[in-house]
């Protein structure tokens, strides 16, 4: 197996095992939120445009759902392709390595690896939809988001420094959004609960509400 990953045949697999475990660690320290928000509302305003015109939904827009894109979130998605991208890569060479004593080039194996994990990823992506929260960008506008209270879930909000809150819609359903104080002077903490009051562009802007530092009186 070692002597697979380090042939130059296995490059574009072991690439792509390595880019996702770069991501992953990205997204546990919250540098990637920003980007895998603005790239879901893109997608999701793109499938909703289409779901809703008078002649159904075009290939482009079942293309992108057979995929999986606008399942889950879109780093998820990405993350999801890179591994059964690389995998099934690697598990072609060795197939290959073990039949015939020599790999394919990865200019063949490569693009009919790509072929095979995308549809491979759409179908993965379908349990794990019901296993993640729900995006920022699902069901409603994100807009309507907009005077609802939010609870910061991922680490700590200053200005210019956003972090990721929890928010109930009006139906019940969690959210999950990129916020920061609307105030120069204020910062909130994980688990402090906040008033989301005005949104530009995929980030919300919110306020505190008050009592998150008073004593609690237990009875």
């Amino acid at each position: 197996m070692l002597e697979l990953l380090g042939l130059a045949q296995s490059l574009p697999f072991t690439a792509a095992i390595g880019l996702m475990l770069m991501l992953a660690l990205l997204q546990v320290a919250g540098a990637a939120d920003l980007l895998g928000s603005h790239i879901d509302a893109h997608i999701d305003s793109h499938l909703d445009a289409h779901a809703g015109s008078d002649h159904g939904m075009p290939v482009d827009a079942g293309l992108l759902s057979l995929i999986g894109l606008g399942r889950v979130p879109f780093l998820v998605w990405l993350m999801l392709l890179l591994t059964l991208f690389g995998l099934i890569g690697l598990g072609a060479q060795g197939l290959l390595l073990s039949l015939t004593g020599q790999p394919l080039t990865a200019w063949i194996v490569g693009p009919l690896t790509g072929i095979a994990a995308l549809p491979a990823t759409g179908l993965a992506s379908r349990p794990l939809a019901h296993l993640l929260p729900s995006d920022e960008t699902s069901a409603i506008h994100v807009g309507s988001l907009v005077g609802r209270e939010g609870e910061i879930v991922v680490g700590t909000a200053s200005p210019g420094n956003p972090a990721r809150a929890r928010v109930i819609d009006t139906y019940g359903q969690a959210h999950h959004v990129m916020l920061e104080p609307d105030s120069a002077d204020q910062r909130f903490v994980t688990g402090e609960k906040v008033l989301l009051v005005r949104r530009e562009g995929e980030l919300f802007k919110a306020i505190a509400r008050g009592d998150h530092y008073l004593p609690r009186l237990d009875g």
